[in-house]
């Protein structure tokens, strides 16, 4: 049922009061329910009860039977939120971009910090919706859609002349796309009562999409052994020109903080845009093979515009926020796939140990080795230990240990089966590297006899791959996701983060969801769920500890789901952060536009205390405006503010005009077991954060503290 209404005319009553005190433990479903606990904070309403709500049964049934989600960010009692910055603010010489991501925080002293900020990719409908509004200019985007819908809205502008009309128009929209994509950095100051705001500091700038495109100075550098194959002299594949340069930047999702305060930035969903299959020799496929696409609400494709290679996106990218002359770096040893987050462990007289993982159905965690050690921590000069060293990628076993691999020409080809998938009921698919090693790209994989033929023809990475020396190793990072499944890495739950734990030093990896997709899945046999599920969509939190040089163990610390089914009440832990004590923050990235059915609600960001055990109760810390992700979480140094990306909201229908509502009907458990149905009143599109009919919505940064200024945590 949609339409627009008031609750009170179909007899919407109002809703409770949340506590966190009172409630005595209790089974449900065989499952120990743990009296809830106070928290440092009262926990913000979440549509569905949770462990967390201080409610017995009754109350719970009471409290959520009629539920209205809101377009704006909550906050808990007591606190408030500060916007930061905005889509179209001023940066430097440039603009705020659209969909922000990850938040690197690096304060200088108390009162002066820097933020780098990722700008990931367009919401085609609410950028074009507010365009105009917020940049100040008109957009041709739907003269471009008309001119294009003859070829469905698909153009190889490769093929059109200089000068072509049409290819201007393209240009003009891509030019604006581009530039709302990257990074940027801004300088950050702290008042006397303790808010964080905007300041202008020398150091502000944008790295964007095409920073070097007309400005040979701005454009990025790259290290490490895929620069031997962006500079061989014969290729199978596409040649930029450009030898070991890039234009610049975009897909830019998770990233991390160096001990040396340098920011490093993840190229994520770079296939939206160029190409993502390579040759054997790593030369990218042709711009051609990623046209540009413009519909209505659609857009991508950009890299065909300009005749980018694919294969130079897709990397981890260092900045320095406090030195603007500084180049930026992509570091090819890091291998290319879609990198979704990073965590730096570096100790003095050690080698520098970089973790990532590839945020995709199947993907691997990686961990990168350096070759020579560290010897002071903070010297800027570590970020030379990135161009040389050995990248390894999981692999997990069901009793819970495991082993890195190392992806090197002398790997062997031992791939995780097929049969691995359907003896456990799944139709997931192998993804390896093409078996004809002339094509680009890759193949998929049904049969375990079809498996073990590639096994005895190709018999390690040096087999699959082309090339001497550095250019050989290149090109294998070149395709590290492939290279990592021919050599039998475990694939995964999609990681989307990854952080060191302060206090035990093991790593804590965000896995999303267990879902399968259509070219591949996670291990069934590792990533199951609270009942065994062989697939689980609402994701975990799983704690690493590396036991020796090449092995480690592993647990899942928490589970996402609904409490009735045996998760905390949030789904799909995307961003995490963990705290001076250990505990733990993670952000969600629901779906949006294929979950609007499901009972969650809004992305949100959680608390989860720390215990010796794992985890049993979680609490609501914030949610966010309607269709938006909330992501980029991080503390300051006194730990008084809490930092939230709010990432594109109205994705899914834009601009709220006129309060169109949606009314949903939910099936929810209470904590007696009891089954009851829930009215839910759920708004369509958003205006946040101006939260005015008509308003555009902004993605943005927010600052999150006490109003009376003291600690986060501060009981």
């Amino acid at each position: 049922m949609r339409r627009r209404s008031v609750l009170s005319l179909l007899g919407f009553g109002g809703v409770g009061v949340l506590t966190t005190k009172g409630l005595s433990g209790c089974v449900l479903d065989g499952r120990n329910i743990s009296a809830a606990r106070e928290f440092p904070f009262q926990p913000v309403r979440v549509p569905l009860p949770v462990n967390s709500d201080g409610l017995n049964a009754d109350q719970q049934q009471a409290t959520y039977r009629e539920q209205v989600l809101e377009d704006r960010l909550t906050v808990p009692e007591g606190f408030r939120s500060d916007l930061l910055a905005a889509w179209g603010d001023p940066l430097g010489t440039s603009r705020f971009g659209f969909n922000n991501d990850h938040l690197g925080f690096l304060q200088h002293d108390p009162k002066r910090a820097s933020m780098t900020v990722n700008f990931e990719y367009i919401s085609a409908m609410p950028w074009v919706q507010g365009f105009e509004e917020v940049v100040g200019r008109a957009l041709p985007f739907a003269a471009l859609v008309s001119a294009l819908q003859p070829r469905d809205g698909v153009i190889d502008c490769g093929a059109l002349p200089a000068g072509d009309l049409l290819l201007q128009q393209i240009r003009a929209v891509a030019d604006e796309a581009m530039t709302d994509l990257g990074i940027g950095v801004m300088t950050l100051q702290r008042d006397d009562q303790g808010n964080w705001t905007r300041a202008q500091g020398a150091q502000d700038r944008r790295i964007t999409g095409i920073s070097g495109l007309e400005d040979p100075l701005q454009q990025l550098l790259s290290s490490g052994p895929a620069t031997a194959v962006f500079t061989a002299s014969n290729r199978q594949g596409y040649d930029d020109g450009l030898g070991d340069r890039i234009i610049g930047t975009f897909a830019n999702c998770g990233g991390g903080t160096t001990p040396w305060g340098t920011v490093l930035s993840a190229e994520e969903n770079f296939q939206s845009q160029v190409p993502e299959p390579v040759y054997a020799d790593g030369s990218a496929a042709a711009p051609s093979q990623r046209p540009f696409v413009c519909r209505e609400g659609k857009l991508g494709g950009l890299g065909n515009v300009y005749g980018l290679a694919g294969n130079k996106y897709g990397w981890m990218v260092e900045v320095d926020p406090m030195s603007p002359d500084q180049p930026v770096v992509k570091h090819t040893a890091l291998g290319r796939f879609r990198h979704e987050a990073v965590a730096v462990r570096a100790e003095a007289g050690k080698p520098l140990q970089v973790y990532s993982g590839c945020d995709r159905r199947g993907g691997h965690l990686y961990r990168f080795v350096s070759a020579d050690s560290i010897e002071t921590i903070q010297d800027k000069r570590n970020s030379r230990l990135f161009e040389n060293g050995e990248l390894q990628v999981a692999r997990f076993h069901a009793d819970g240990s495991g082993e890195w691999l190392a992806v090197t020409p002398e790997a062997v080809v031992d791939p995780f089966l097929p049969s691995r998938f359907s003896d456990r009921g799944l139709g997931c698919p192998v993804e390896l590297p093409h078996r004809d090693r002339n094509q680009p790209g890759a193949e998929l994989f049904r049969e375990d006899s079809a498996v073990e033929d590639y096994c005895r023809r190709f018999t390690s990475l040096a087999d699959l791959y082309r090339g001497e020396g550095d250019a050989l190793q290149g090109a294998i990072l070149v395709d590290a996701h492939l290279a990592a499944s021919a050599i039998g890495a475990t694939p995964t739950a999609r990681p989307e983060d990854t952080k060191i734990d302060p206090i035990t030093g093991d790593l804590l990896i965000a896995f999303t969801s267990g879902s399968p997709g259509s070219s591949g899945g996670a291990d069934p046999a590792v990533f199951r769920g609270p009942d065994g599920q062989n697939s689980w969509p609402n994701g975990w939190v799983m704690r690493l500890s590396d036991s020796g040089e090449k092995d480690f163990t592993w647990r899942m610390a928490v589970t996402g789901g609904t409490p009735w089914a045996g998760g905390l009440g949030f789904t799909n832990p995307d961003n995490v952060a963990l705290d001076s004590q250990g505990n733990l923050w993670i952000v969600t990235d629901r779906s949006m536009k294929s979950s609007a059915g499901d009972v969650f609600g809004n992305n949100s960001c959680w608390f989860v205390p720390r215990n010796g055990n794992g985890d049993e109760t979680a609490a609501c810390f914030a949610t966010g405006p309607m269709e938006c992700e909330v992501t980029g979480v991080c503390l300051d140094q006194a730990e008084a503010s809490l930092f939230l990306a709010v990432q594109h909201p109205g994705e899914v229908y834009g601009t709220r005009a006129k309060g169109d509502d949606e009314f949903q009907a939910h099936d929810l458990v209470d904590r007696a077991g009891r089954t009851f149905q829930q009215l839910r009143k759920v708004p369509l599109g958003s205006n946040w954060p101006a939260q005015a009919p008509g308003r555009p919505p902004r993605p943005g940064v927010v600052a999150i503290r006490r109003q009376n200024g003291e600690a986060l945590l501060k009981v």
